[in-house]
């Protein structure tokens, strides 16, 4: 039961009918915020026991407590406040789509004065020892309020000097990851995006334009990334997941992870990578080499996009391609991203997810001879 696992998942689930049932009458005031989150755990429970059922060894909660995988955690912060949407560009195979990203801007002193995640987390805890199960605990990057608007977001007479942002901010993560730890969290993903946009042109261009050095930013962020686990408890498991965006089975980026592999995958104190492998727009494995002492790299090579089913010989011939770069028994299988990053979910059935996480399950059982 040492994660991360051969055969693993990323986050987020698509949400049954009886959740989004519920958000509306929650929503109308016809439903407490005690029974809207009755429904959500009767749910969980119901994705945990599929997980189960698949023959994972994990599981998280779907994510069935958010609406989206980073507004809920980064709002309850104290001094953030969410400021209209980011200007990007999602696109999907048919072309572009409507949706700004929330972004978020600072105009008080940040504190972290609530949960922003444990709550979730101590839900789950008692459902996955119900089915045998470690429970994964998915929480956004912190490099998000920061990405997200740079320096201009963050008033100037609130933090005149980005020292003490960093310092509140690294404070807020470290209090929030102590409490999941004494909750019983042994297992934390970090989920980041900003590092891989920084691969893409486009969006390197867009750092510019908020006054930021897209060469800079990395080793910036790597720093701000290391110092929220520095001290962490030897028995606390903690990966990041990278991708390129993930919104009803649309995306943002595109670029390998040349630009910042080295510094990512050999700097950063984690225990394993998450990395999106489903299409060609995520490049090469060779950046894998990068990967430093026993870091673990969980390829993501099963889409969570679309419904289409890989095949066991695709996957095995994919993984054989990345043991050129990185051994083998430091590599594992995911799906590249969650299903339902956001609220409404990628363009896939339920039927069609499940069968996915048992295809990871099978291949993993084959190449590893363990999920």
């Amino acid at each position: 039961m040492t994660p991360p696992f051969k055969a693993d998942v990323v986050g987020s689930l698509l949400r049954p009918q009886a959740i989004f049932d519920a958000r509306d009458q929650h929503e109308k005031g016809t439903l407490s915020a005690e029974g809207l989150r009755k429904v959500e755990s009767a749910a969980i429970d119901e994705a945990v026991a599929m997980q189960k059922a698949v023959g994972l060894k994990v599981c998280s909660d779907g994510e069935f407590h958010r609406r989206h995988w980073f507004l809920d955690f980064l709002e309850k912060i104290d001094g953030v406040e969410v400021a209209g949407g980011l200007a990007v560009k999602f696109q999907n195979e048919k072309g572009e789509i409507e949706f700004a990203p929330p972004r978020f801007e600072i105009h008080s002193r940040m504190k972290r004065s609530r949960s922003l995640s444990v709550d979730d987390f101590v839900d789950l805890k008692g459902i996955a020892a119900k089915y045998g199960l470690m429970p994964k605990q998915p929480i956004p990057s912190p490099t998000i309020l920061h990405f997200r608007g740079g320096r201009k977001a963050i008033d100037s007479k609130v933090y005149p000097d980005l020292d003490a942002f960093i310092s509140d901010l690294v404070a807020v993560y470290r209090e929030e990851i102590k409490a999941l730890y004494d909750a019983g969290c042994r297992y934390l993903q970090i989920d980041e995006t900003n590092l891989p946009y920084l691969c893409d042109p486009k969006l390197r261009d867009n750092a510019r334009q908020m006054g930021e050095d897209p060469d800079k930013l990395p080793e910036f962020y790597a720093k701000l990334l290391n110092d929220i686990l520095r001290g962490k408890p030897a028995d606390l498991t903690v990966c990041m997941h990278m991708c390129r965006g993930n919104h009803e089975s649309a995306w943002v980026a595109e670029g390998g992870y040349d630009r910042v592999a080295e510094i990512v995958f050999g700097e950063i104190a984690l225990d394993g990578y998450f990395l999106e492998y489903d299409s060609p727009r995520a490049g090469s494995f060779e950046p894998l080499r990068y990967l430093s002492k026993n870091k673990v790299a969980v390829l993501g090579l099963v889409t969570t996009k679309k419904g289409t089913l890989e095949t066991k010989d695709d996957l095995k011939r994919r993984i054989d391609e990345a043991a050129k770069f990185a051994p083998l028994d430091r590599l594992a299988l995911s799906p590249q991203c969650g299903f339902a990053s956001t609220i409404k979910g990628n363009a896939l059935t339920v039927d069609e997810e499940k069968a996915k996480l048992a295809l990871i399950v099978e291949t993993a059982r084959e190449v590893w001879g363990t999920a």
